[in-house]
C-alpha cells in the first residue's frame, strides 16, 4: 500500500512526484493507472508546496550596520 502523502519528507514525495511524471509521460501506464497517478500526483505536489511554503516562511533576514556589521535578525517578510 502506499504511504500518505503526509507522512513523506519533502524529498521522498519529490521523488515520488518526478517518479510519476516520467510514468505518466511515457504514456504507457492504461488509463485507469494513469487516473490514480494522476491523483496521487497531484496530493505529492500539494504537499511539496505546502512544505516549501512553511520554509520560506522560516528563512530570516539578517539585518547589517553600516559598517557592515551583523546586528541581528528578523523573520522574513513576503509580501
Amino acid at each position: 500500500m502506499t504511504e500518505p502523502a503526509e507522512t513523506l519528507s519533502f524529498e521522498d514525495a519529490l521523488a515520488q512526484l518526478e517518479r510519476i511524471v516520467a510514468e505518466l509521460e511515457s504514456g504507457q501506464a492504461p488509463l485507469e493507472k494513469s487516473l490514480e497517478l494522476y491523483k496521487r500526483g497531484a496530493a505529492l505536489k500539494a504537499l511539496c508546496e505546502d512544505r516549501l511554503e512553511a520554509a520560506r516562511l522560516q528563512v530570516e533576514k539578517i539585518t547589517l550596520s553600516k559598517t557592515g556589521q551583523v546586528e541581528g535578525t528578523a523573520p522574513a517578510e513576503f509580501n
